[in-house]
């Protein structure tokens, strides 16, 4: 897969990177900026994120 191949490559070059929430979050506006057909994806991809988040606070 792409999306596979894409983060695999990513990772490869900047594993150790660490990035906040926040410049993440703003990544994702810019890419829904200028990708609008991707705005529910994105969503739902965010609202997985958070969801996983609320598994970890029970």
């Amino acid at each position: 897969m792409l999306t596979d191949r894409g983060l695999e490559g990513r990772t490869e070059r900047r594993g150790g990177e660490e990035v906040s929430l926040t410049w993440l979050a703003e990544r994702l506006r810019e890419f829904v900026d200028l990708n609008p057909e991707f705005e529910t994806p994105v969503e739902r991809l965010a609202t997985w994120l958070a969801r996983l988040d609320d598994e970890d606070d029970d």
